[in-house]
């Protein structure tokens, strides 16, 4: 998958990654939610620095940051975004914490995911401990390209599914 996302050209990227946002921004969660959790893209991954740019100031944002084995989320702020876990900008030094109870939609990237909304992680569970802990209520919304979605995967009792599978 990684090298099928990674031969995508800039603009069949671009492209598919303006679809995703746009079909996320009409789910009925999205227009309910206040506070949105979402990415910021590795390489390989769709592009949601759109979102955020289109999506700040309309609703409150939010982004990960890796800590060791722990992955939490901070309020974004552009001033605050550094180069961290992985490659991944995420929010440094003096950004906000925002406790999973307030987040109320989760925008999640995965190597692969099933209609049903299984996912397949890049293996270290991040997203898996974080979507499981107490007080996460929020929607969680996988996010991937057209090819990403595939008929089966193999599903551990940790693996947290996916409330709905957003694809290009």
């Amino acid at each position: 998958m990684k090298q099928r996302n990674l031969s995508l050209s800039a603009a069949e990227r671009e492209a598919a990654s303006e679809l995703l946002v746009a079909r996320i921004e009409r789910l009925g969660a999205f227009a309910r939610a206040r506070t949105v959790a979402l990415f910021a893209p590795l390489p390989d991954e769709p592009d949601m620095r759109r979102a955020l740019a289109r999506w700040c100031g309309a609703r409150r944002l939010a982004l990960p940051r890796v800590e060791g084995d722990a992955m939490r989320f901070f309020l974004y702020d552009p001033a605050t975004m550094r180069r961290g876990a992985f490659g991944i900008d995420e929010p440094g030094p003096g950004a906000v914490e925002c406790p999973p109870s307030e987040i109320d939609i989760v925008v999640v990237p995965g190597v692969a995911f099933t209609a049903a909304g299984d996912r397949l992680g890049r293996g270290r569970g991040y997203y898996d401990r974080y979507l499981s802990q107490r007080g996460m209520r929020a929607v969680r919304v996988g996010v991937c390209y057209a090819h990403q979605l595939v008929a089966v995967l193999p599903v551990e009792p940790h693996d947290v599914r996916m409330a709905c599978v957003v694809t290009s």
